[in-house]
C-alpha cells in the first residue's frame, strides 16, 4: 500500500468520526527499513518518522535531514537512561517515557542542554507483565510528576494487548488524557489506526502499510 493510500484513508476516518481533516498525524514508523524505501517517503513529501532505536536513528538521519527539510523524528521505541542523552539531540518527540527514574533524567538533561524533545507517557493499558509503560492506576500521579519537573508533556501513548480488541484501550486511554488535560493520543497502528482514529488518535504510526515488510 502507498503513503498516498494510507493518507487518505486517515482522511476518511477524520471524516466518520467528524473530525477536521488533518488534526491527526501520520507517523511512518521507518525502523529497520532499508534507506532506498525511507528516502522514497521522504521524496514523496513526507517529514514525520518514528524510529525504535537511538542508535539506528543516529546512522539513518543526519544524512537525510541534510537532504530534505522539515523532517521530524519520532521516538517509539524504548528508551534506555544511559542514552537519553543522546535521544536528546536526535528526536524531536519521544513516545515512551515509562518509569520515574527516566523522567528526572530528562528534566536533568533539559536543564543542562536548554531543550527537551516533546514527551508522551507510555500507558501499559493492558497491565501486561512483559510490556512497558505505566500501569494505569498509576498514571495520573506519574502525569503530576512528570508536570512538576517542567518538561513538556503532551500526550499518552499505548500499544494494546495483541490479543484482545483495541478498542477498550483506545477509550480507556483518552479517558486518562482527558482527565489530565493532555491533548496528544498517541495510538492505533497498521492493523488499527482508523479505529484509534475513531477514539481520539492525535498521531498514528503505521509502517509496514506504508513501507512493505521489513527486511
Amino acid at each position: 500500500m502507498s503513503l498516498d493510500a494510507i493518507l487518505a484513508r486517515i482522511g476518511a476516518a477524520e471524516t466518520a468520526a467528524q473530525r477536521p481533516l488533518g488534526s491527526v498525524q501520520l507517523i511512518a514508523v521507518s525502523k529497520e527499513q532499508p534507506d532506498e524505501r525511507v528516502h522514497a517517503v521522504l521524496a514523496a513529501g513526507h517529514r514525520v518518522f518514528g524510529e525504535n532505536k537511538v542508535q539506528e536513528s543516529a546512522r539513518k538521519w543526519p544524512d537525510f535531514r541534510a537532504e530534505f527539510s522539515g523532517v521530524q523524528v519520532h521516538l517509539i521505541g524504548p528508551l534506555q537512561t544511559n542514552k537519553a542523552r543522546q535521544a536528546m539531540g536526535l528526536f524531536d518527540a519521544i513516545h515512551t517515557v515509562d518509569r520515574p527514574k527516566l523522567a528526572q533524567t530528562l528534566a536533568r538533561l533539559a536543564d543542562e542542554l536548554g531543550h527537551c524533545p516533546d514527551l508522551f507517557i507510555q500507558v501499559n493499558t493492558g497491565s501486561e507483565p512483559q510490556k512497558a509503560g505505566i500501569v494505569p492506576d498509576a498514571t495520573d500521579a506519574f502525569v503530576a510528576e512528570v508536570r512538576a519537573l517542567g518538561l513538556p508533556l503532551r500526550g499518552l501513548m499505548c500499544i494494546p494487548p495483541v490479543d484482545e480488541l483495541p478498542n477498550a484501550h483506545f477509550a480507556m486511554l483518552g479517558q486518562m488524557a482527558a482527565r489530565n488535560g493532555l491533548a496528544g493520543l498517541s495510538m492505533g497502528m497498521s492493523g488499527d489506526f482508523e479505529t484509534a482514529i475513531a477514539q481520539g488518535a492525535t498521531h498514528v504510526r503505521v509502517g509496514s502499510a506504508i513501507f512493505g515488510a521489513r527486511v
